[in-house]
């Protein structure tokens, strides 16, 4: 069976970082969907609605391609903290963060010709106590900026996260296992797509154990 090409509709590098291993020749299209979230839309449905539209958007440009969509929110108290407009933004949602849990929740969406599925994973984080000399440190080296909820867990704000319950690879913005089973339900083995980069380059014994 020959395996379609796999395409991420995401502009995120971090998506781009985690899908890289198990994806060879990963295309990358940056989704052109309007973002904007309706006034009785649940923090749930919105992610799962824009994933979709994102993947849709990909399978548009690639139809023959397998393509994934995600889409991710940080929410504290029922409210979504997007991505900070200034410095000024950034400070304010991390002393919100500061000492409290909050939700990390992506919505997950797979297009292949006529099929389509789409779930969401929620990670429960935990940030420490922030000081204000931290909160203003991090602000200054630009790093939350292009962040939902202000901060990076896979980089400096990740010393900032004392417990996660749930999916790490979620809160940094793509559920590798949700993926996996996801694809499963559409009838294809990520291991197929693993195989193809491991096992022609590697020990050879990975292909006999894929057999």
């Amino acid at each position: 069976m020959t395996l379609p090409r796999v395409v991420l509709a995401s502009a995120s590098p971090r998506r781009r970082e985690l899908l890289t291993p198990f994806f060879p020749g990963l295309v990358v299209e940056s989704p052109r969907v309007d973002e904007a979230s309706s006034p009785s839309e649940s923090p749930h449905e919105l992610v799962e609605r824009l994933a979709l539209a994102k993947a849709r958007y990909g399978a548009s440009r690639h139809p023959r391609a397998l393509v994934i969509g995600a889409d991710t929110v940080v929410v504290l108290d029922g409210e979504i903290l997007g991505k900070p407009s200034s410095r000024r933004e950034v400070v304010d949602m991390l002393a919100r963060l500061s000492g409290r849990w909050h939700q990390v929740i992506t919505g997950l969406a797979l297009v292949f010709e006529e099929k389509e599925l789409v779930s969401r994973a929620v990670t429960e984080v935990h940030f420490a106590h922030l000081p204000q000399e931290e909160i203003e440190f991090y602000a200054a080296t630009g790093e939350p900026m292009d962040k939902a909820g202000a901060y990076g867990i896979q980089g400096m704000g990740g010393l900032f996260v004392s417990e996660i319950r749930g999916s790490y690879s979620n809160v940094v913005g793509l559920p590798l296992r949700l993926l996996y089973l996801l694809m499963e339900k559409m009838g294809w083995d990520i291991k197929d797509w693993m195989a193809v980069g491991f096992g022609e380059s590697r020990d050879p014994s990975f292909r006999e154990v894929k057999a």
